[in-house]
This record gives structure tokens, sequence and C-alpha cells, in this order.
């Protein structure tokens, strides 16, 4: 069995725009410093398929997506604000409380809201950390490129 493990997606961000459309800001409960692994779904989608081509693991292989580099939100932040034309757009870090509620009146489930709390919290506390990048982990889509099609988009919206 192969268990392919990503982490934070790329694509998360398209549920920031209504935020950053209306209220002028990104925000989400991780640490606005704290560098992450992020990685594109079609990347995912790309390891999955060919490692169902390949079939070359044998038993029960984790295999962790880490994307190209770690970064931070507020870099996210700045990075989709260039491709927006809101060069100086910020980045708020909300209490968990707030973003359980916000997620909640986005129209999540309750136990959607607290599970992905913990996991943000878990982030900020170093608790959870994927294992050492290596060329096998690391996957090619990088959020420079990725940011095109978030600002895309937002026009749209």
């Amino acid at each position: 069995m192969l268990l392919l493990r990503p982490v934070s997606f790329f694509e998360n961000f398209h549920e920031t725009l209504g935020l950053i459309k209306h209220e002028g800001i990104n925000g989400n409960s991780i640490d606005p410093d704290l560098a992450v692994p992020m990685v594109a779904t079609r990347d995912i989608a790309e390891v999955a398929a060919k490692a169902l081509k390949a079939r070359d693991w044998k038993g029960a292989v984790v295999r962790e997506l880490l994307g190209p580099r770690d970064f931070s939100y507020s870099e996210a932040t700045r990075i989709i604000g260039e491709r927006i034309g809101k060069p100086g757009l910020q980045y708020v870090q909300s209490s968990y409380h707030d973003e359980a509620n916000a997620l909640v009146q986005a129209g999540m489930s309750e136990s959607f809201a607290k599970l992905y709390v913990e996991m943000t919290r878990a982030f900020n506390e170093g608790t959870v950390k994927p294992r050492k990048r290596t060329p096998e982990n690391t996957t090619p889509t990088r959020f420079e490129d990725f940011a095109g099609e978030l600002a895309r988009a937002y026009q749209a919206a």
C-alpha cells in the first residue's frame, strides 16, 4: 500500500480570495513567519500516476510530498498581492477560535473546523513537521507560478 502524504496545498489559498477581495487582507491561524512546505495538487496527481504505473513499492510505504521549498504565509500573501495588483497586501494571523468560527461561517462543518485548527496549532507549535527534504519528495510547481492561477480566480470573482 502506497500512502502519499502531501502537506498544505497551494489550492487552499483559493479559499482566502474572498477575504482578500472583501476585507483587503489574507488570514489564517498559522504563524505569519513560519515556513512550511506547500505543494500543488497537480504535482500530487503526477506522483500518484507515476507510482501507479511503476508499482515500485512493497508493503506499506509513506511518501511525503513537500513542494519545491518551504515558505511562510506572509511570503505567500506578498506573492499573491503582487499578482493581483495589491502589493501591500497583509497577512493577519487569527486566533484559533476565530479561525474555527470563520470556517464554520464559510460552510465547513464544526468537526472540520476543529480538526483544521488542531492542524494549524500543531504546525505553529512544531509538533507536526515533515521529514527531511529530498529529491524524491520535492515536487516541481513553484508557488510563484501557481499564483497566476490565483490571480485569474481573483479577477473572475
